[in-house]
């Protein structure tokens, strides 16, 4: 009986933990972002909405970044209708602009971002993507970049401005799908940087051991 009490009681409180987590990261995800002149080596934005290509590009034209990466671009969607969607100038968009067509998804975004920043050797990186989706995409662009400093820019969706999220189903849910997917990166970058000291340490071991001749 006092098992079948403590296990009742565990799960319960687990529920309250992540319901509660979910509210707050609700309520975080929906505020309206604030904007602030942060410059960076290079912007990266993850595409899912035509604002987030623009507002980049705004960015970019800005000078907050000397080269912008568009990550998971749909093999479909053709040069010059990035172009038109940028809102940048053809000599602009050729110079700076590097489309990425390999990420499938937020993981892939991450291994992706990773390849471009050793290739141009940036250590700093501003990350666009859509408010409720920025959580998740700085823990997997973490843990893929342990290195880089990474400077959050939410673009609220113009269909989630305004909004009361407990109050209009369709939001509600999206924000429920997005913390799900949140949380085991969440997981996976605190065990990816829970074992760091770990892998440092054997590595020293390692190069401190005298070779057998």
């Amino acid at each position: 009986m006092r098992s079948r009490r403590a296990i009742v009681g565990i799960l319960g409180l687990s529920l309250f933990v992540v319901g509660f987590g979910f509210v707050l990261f609700a309520n975080a995800v929906m505020r309206q972002p604030e904007t602030r002149d942060q410059r960076a080596d290079g912007i990266v934005v993850l595409t899912g909405g035509q604002t987030r290509i623009e507002e980049a590009a705004r960015l970019l034209k800005d000078g907050r970044g000397e080269r912008l990466l568009i990550s998971g671009v749909n093999t479909k969607i053709g040069r010059s209708s990035l172009i038109k969607i940028s809102g940048l100038d053809e000599q602009t968009f050729s110079c700076c602009v590097d489309l990425g067509y390999a990420a499938l998804n937020t993981v892939g975004n991450a291994d992706e971002t990773r390849r471009w920043a050793e290739a141009f050797g940036y250590e700093r990186l501003i990350v666009v993507t859509a408010s409720y989706h920025m959580p998740r995409s700085l823990a997997e662009l973490a843990r893929a970049m342990p290195n880089i400093e990474l400077l959050p820019h939410p673009v609220a969706p113009d269909d989630l401005r305004h909004k009361v999220w407990w109050l209009d189903p369709t939001t509600t849910r999206l924000l429920a799908q997005e913390y799900v997917k949140f949380l085991p990166a969440a997981i996976r970058l605190a065990v990816t940087r829970g074992m760091a000291p770990w892998q440092a340490d054997s590595v020293t071991a390692s190069s401190a051991t005298p070779s057998k001749s």
